[in-house]
């Protein structure tokens, strides 16, 4: 029967050189949340009768200490756990980091070479130079053999010469390459990566056996975000909505070939709801500074609470000829909707987002265009889709593609959508649209103490498309604040008025070259001698 420990964590500030063994911890499984991560990670351990001490490593570094779990079967019983960031180990440097000081390696070793290169044409230049006054002072030899010599041994030290400032010269350039490579790691290294971790446990075994250890905690820097991908093919068919994920963690450890469950619950916001406490009011009393003082609270102890552990088989099949709906499950029974994806995933520890498909949905949706002529010239072709409650969306930005091209990007936000969620997928410049001010109609009058200023509006609306086009067009009336202000003759034949807002819409069909006209027009009166702010 597994023995579950539930007990405070302290931080370990002693020496571990006394740990009995040294055992790596694998990361199976990462329930990823908005905001935070739960890591799952198994370890077999074998121990003897009596009491042992495990240091356990590969773990992530800065955990929430009270949601860390630890487990053991056969009988083993954990007696205590230590657990500390580990800023000593080999590996806690950032994968950026590495690369650029195993590029800094390389760039020493051929700086070293050149440093050699040159040593050996010094020597080589030091040796034609006792040659040449060793030849000058042999009486022996003919005019033109010391000639001979003599331009064989210049020829020689002129290429070698040659050599060593062409050395020289590629040595600098690697000397400023080195510099420059030995700051960029320096400030890599100052954006704060965190170490990981490692985690000392005491066991206590009735007899020599072997134990499967399954440990779990949360780690606050980790996180994903949605984002979808919406295409459109054509008109009249479904929408296909990909639901994507951007996650990334700096855990201190990497999460290799782990498999993935994403969560839109938050745990950094808290399981308690609030709760009003009295509101009393006192007269306010200024604070005089006397100084500061500095001082540091004890720390409360940390506990471990319990953590549920994914017993599911994390092996994944081939995916050659599978989609992504085949490999995720949709979960949301609970307060939280989560998605498990089956197949495992690599997420480095470097705090870069990785992009990882969630799910795709095809959607049947209505089509039609969309047109504010006051504050947009252009058409926008508008997917409509009701049922959108299952689909389990969160907010988020959107790429837009129709008909194979990329549109632009949008953005969904579920807490503004009501029974029809309406995708904007572009701007159609087949359907042209004008909305001119009638000069005719336009006039201001002064009767009385009062103004009356008409206004008019011409708006058409042409479709050069080869189909027929249903579309919403969309203006307004305004509305008065004041008393004094009045809203008089309004006329908008055939169209929808909403007097809470103004707002007036005409729902228009077009045939392909055909064009539909509309007009639009009201009287303002208003006191002489005021002026209106926002009228125009």
């Amino acid at each position: 029967m597994r023995n579950l420990l539930s007990l405070s964590i302290i931080l370990f500030c002693a020496s571990t050189s006394f740990a009995q063994n040294k055992q790596k911890v694998n990361i199976e499984h990462a329930t990823v949340f908005l905001n935070g991560a739960e890591l799952y990670s198994t370890a077999k351990i074998n121990l003897p009768q009596g009491e042992s001490e495990i240091l356990f490593t590969n773990v992530a570094g800065n955990v929430n200490q009270q949601s860390m779990t630890i487990g053991a079967d056969n009988q083993v019983v954990v007696q205590s756990a230590n657990f500390q960031n580990n800023y000593l180990q080999d590996d806690v440097a950032s994968p950026t980091v590495k690369a650029m000081e195993d590029s800094l390696d390389k760039l020493n070793e051929n700086f070293d070479g050149l440093k050699t290169k040159i040593t050996i044409v010094t020597e080589q230049l030091l040796v034609l130079s006792e040659n040449k006054k060793i030849g000058g002072q042999n009486t022996g030899i003919s005019v033109a053999e010391l000639q001979k010599m003599m331009d064989l041994i210049g020829s020689k030290m002129g290429s070698l010469l040659q050599d060593k400032n062409k050395f020289a010269k590629e040595q600098t350039k690697l000397t400023e390459r080195i510099e420059k490579l030995k700051q960029q790691i320096e400030e890599e290294k100052n954006k704060g990566f965190q170490p990981g971790g490692q985690l000392l446990v005491k066991f206590y075994a009735p007899k020599s056996t072997s134990t499967n250890i399954k440990l779990s905690y949360v780690v606050p820097s980790a996180g994903w975000q949605p984002t979808y991908d919406i295409r459109v093919d054509e008109l009249n068919k479904p929408v296909n909505l990909f639901y994507k994920a951007n996650i990334f963690q700096n855990s201190g450890v990497k999460w290799d070939n782990v498999q993935l469950t994403l969560s839109t619950g938050n745990p950094s916001e808290g399981a308690n709801a609030p709760e009003l406490q009295p509101w009393r009011l006192s007269f306010y009393q200024p604070v005089q500074n006397y100084g500061y003082m500095n001082s540091k609270a004890p720390a409360a102890p940390m506990a471990v609470a319990g953590a549920r552990y994914k017993e599911e088989s994390l092996s994944a099949s081939d995916a050659s000829s599978a989609t992504m709906n085949d490999y995720v499950q949709v979960d949301n029974s609970g307060i939280a909707t989560s998605f498990d994806i089956d197949l495992p995933y690599t997420i480095p520890c470097d705090g870069k987002q990785q992009l990882v498909a969630i799910k795709t949905y095809e959607l049947p949706a209505s089509f039609r265009y969309y047109a504010a002529p006051k504050l947009d010239k252009d058409a926008f072709l508008q997917a409509q889709i009701t049922n959108w409650e299952d689909l389990n969306l969160l907010p988020a930005s959107t790429n837009i593609f129709y008909e194979g091209s990329y549109v632009g990007q949008g953005f969904i936000d579920m807490r503004n959508v009501h029974d029809t969620m309406n995708i904007s997928l572009g701007r159609d410049k087949k359907i042209i649209i004008r909305r001119e001010m009638d000069k005719k109609l336009r006039s201001v009058k002064t009767i009385g103490s009062n103004v009356r200023e008409s206004m008019a509006f011409s708006i058409s609306v042409r479709n050069t498309r080869k189909e027929k086009v249903n579309l919403i067009l969309i203006d307004q009336f305004p509305l008065s604040n004041d008393k004094d202000i009045e809203i008089e003759d309004r006329e908008a034949k055939d169209a929808e008025v909403d007097d809470t807002n103004g707002t007036v819409k005409w729902t228009i069909n077009a045939e392909p070259n055909d064009t539909k006209n509309q007009k639009l027009s009201y009287t303002v009166k208003y006191p002489k001698g005021k002026t209106l702010s926002n009228f125009r």
